[in-house]
């Protein structure tokens, strides 16, 4: 009887720990929520005036999704010079080692790259850094295309003072 009772305790434990386990395609499916939802696309419109007197208008989609605003700091032995307010986040870390790593390979595709620290210990590896949302925003886009399938969650940050 005993052993019966503890099969059935032991079948019982493993059904119960089998069914808290998370699916996977919950966490896709959420992460496609909130992004469809995070992101918000604005179009800049430009008017041309041909010989003609007659308008032509062209659109430049930028694309401002995942812009996230927080106040960084420089790493230790990073330049301050090099953080603009809008900044092209290739990587985010806890891990000092993999955050210099993935700076070192930027370095030897040819950017500059900047590791930044936020106030929850993060470390951001910035690629770019600008003054305007739009040049940032276009730079982010290049990143994603040059390096697709790749860095594809690649975003911006806008920096708080």
């Amino acid at each position: 009887m005993k052993k019966i009772l503890l099969f059935g305790t032991a079948i019982c434990c493993v059904f119960l720990l089998g069914s808290c386990k998370s699916k996977s395609s919950a966490y896709k499916t959420a992460y496609e929520q909130a992004k469809s939802n995070d992101g918000n696309n604005w179009e800049a419109e430009e008017k041309e005036v041909d010989d003609d007197e007659t308008e032509v208008l062209t659109s430049e989609t930028v694309s401002y999704e995942s812009v996230k605003q927080e106040k960084v700091k420089p790493a230790t032995g990073e330049e301050e010079a090099n953080l603009k307010r809008y900044s092209v986040v290739i990587g985010s870390f806890k891990n000092r080692t993999n955050a210099y790593a993935l700076k070192e390979r930027m370095i030897d595709e040819g950017y500059r790259p900047v590791v930044a620290e936020n106030d929850f210990g993060m470390l951001r590896v910035i690629v770019a850094s600008f003054d305007s949302k739009a040049d940032a925003a276009r730079s982010r886009d290049a990143l994603k295309s040059k390096y697709a399938p790749n860095f594809q969650d690649v975003w911006l940050l806008e920096r708080k003072y």
